[in-house]
C-alpha cells in the first residue's frame, strides 16, 4: 500500500467490518448501519489506491480492478441495506481478510530485552526470496542476492550485456500472501464444521505458495535474462516508460502473470468450493451484484454438502 495514511484507512476499514461482524452475531439493531458504513469506507479505500495500482505501479490489470471494486462496494453496501442479508457473510469475509493481511502490511519490527523481532513482513518476503532463488538456480541461473531498497537482502541481480545491471526485487505483493487472505477470509466467513474449513485451506494456501514462486521465478528470469524484449516500442508506450529493459517486466508481470493468475484464483475457488460449498453464497452474492439475477451454483456446479448426501447446507445468516 502507498504509505501510513492508507495503512489507518485500512484499519478503519476492517475495524469497521469487524464491529459489524459482532454487532450481527449479536443481532443488534445496529449492525446493518455499521456494516453499510464499512462498505461505503472500503469503496473509499478503493479509490485512494486507484492512482498507485495504475500510474506507480502502472498495472492495467490491477488498476481496472481497483477502479472497478468503487461501485462494487457502493452497490454491496445498498443491497445490504435494502435487506439483501446474506451479504453478511461476504461483510465477515472481508474483516478476516483484512486481518490476516494487515498485520504483515503494517506490523514493522520489534525490540524486546534487547533483541530485535523482525517485522512479519520481512519475515514472508526473506522466505519467498530464499526459495524463489533456489528455483532460479535450480533452472541454472546464478543471479547475486544484494540487499534491496527496504533494507532486505531481497534482490537479485542479473548482468545484462554491456555490463548493465537488472535488478528484481521481492516485496510484500510477490509473496501470494493478497490471494491467501482472500481465501482464508472467505472460509473463515462461513458456517461449516471446522475440519471441511481446514480441508479448504489445506487445498487452497499450498496451491497459491507453489503458483506464486512458480511466478516470481518465471519473473526474475524473463526480466533478468531479458527474454521477452518484444514490441518494445508498443510497451514502453502503454506503461508510460522509456527504458527499454524494463520491457520483459511488464510483459512478464504486469501481463502474462497477471492475467495467469486471475485464472488461477478461479480454478483454486472451484477446488476449495469441493470442500467447503458453503462458499457459494458468497459466490451467488457476486453474481448477482454483476447481473441482477438470482443464482443456484450448488444445482449449476452439481454440488452437495460434503457432510451428507442433501443440498449443502446454508451460509447465510
Amino acid at each position: 500500500m502507498p504509505g501510513p495514511l492508507s495503512d489507518a484507512f485500512a484499519w478503519l476499514v476492517v475495524g469497521t467490518f469487524v464491529l459489524g461482524a459482532v454487532l450481527a452475531a449479536r443481532e443488534h439493531r445496529l449492525a446493518r448501519s455499521v456494516t453499510v458504513g464499512g462498505w461505503a469506507l472500503f469503496g473509499a479505500f478503493w479509490l485512494q489506491l486507484f492512482p498507485h495500482f495504475a500510474f506507480t505501479q502502472k498495472s492495467y490489470v490491477e488498476g481496472i480492478l481497483t477502479l472497478a471494486a468503487v461501485p462494487a462496494c457502493l452497490y454491496a453496501g445498498y443491497l445490504l441495506w435494502d435487506g439483501r442479508d446474506s451479504l453478511q457473510v461476504l461483510s465477515r469475509a472481508v474483516a478476516a481478510m483484512g486481518l490476516v493481511y494487515l498485520p504483515f502490511e503494517t506490523i514493522p519490527a520489534i525490540a524486546v530485552a534487547g533483541l530485535t523481532l523482525p517485522a512479519p513482513k520481512e519475515v514472508l518476503i526473506l522466505t519467498v526470496t530464499e526459495q524463489t532463488g533456489f528455483l532460479i538456480n535450480a533452472l541454472g541461473f546464478h543471479p547475486e542476492l544484494v540487499v534491496g531498497d527496504q533494507g532486505y537482502m531481497n534482490t537479485y541481480r542479473f548482468v545484462a550485456d554491456g555490463n548493465h545491471r537488472l535488478e528484481f526485487s521481492i516485496v510484500l505483493a510477490c509473496t501470494g500472501l493478497g490471494s491467501m487472505a482472500i481465501f482464508a477470509g472467505l472460509i473463515a466467513a462461513v458456517r461449516a464444521p471446522l475440519r471441511r474449513k481446514l480441508r479448504a485451506l489445506a487445498v487452497a494456501i499450498p496451491i497459491i505458495w507453489m503458483l506464486n514462486l512458480v511466478r516470481t521465478t518465471f519473473i526474475g528470469i524473463s526480466f533478468g535474462k531479458q527474454y521477452l524484449q518484444v514490441f518494445v516500442d508498443e510497451v514502453l508506450f502503454l506503461f508510460g516508460d522509456t527504458d527499454p529493459y524494463a520491457v520483459s517486466f511488464y510483459l512478464s508481470d504486469r501481463v502474462i502473470s497477471q492475467v495467469l493468475a486471475v485464472v488461477a484464483l478461479v480454478g483454486i475457488t472451484y477446488l476449495v468450493v469441493r470442500e467447503l460449498p458453503e462458499l457459494l453464497t458468497i459466490m451467488e452474492d457476486i453474481l448477482f451484484m454483476l447481473t441482477g439475477e438470482e443464482y443456484d451454483l450448488a444445482e449449476t456446479l452439481d454440488l452437495t454438502d460434503p457432510d451428507d448426501d442433501g443440498p449443502r447446507a446454508s451460509a447465510s445468516d
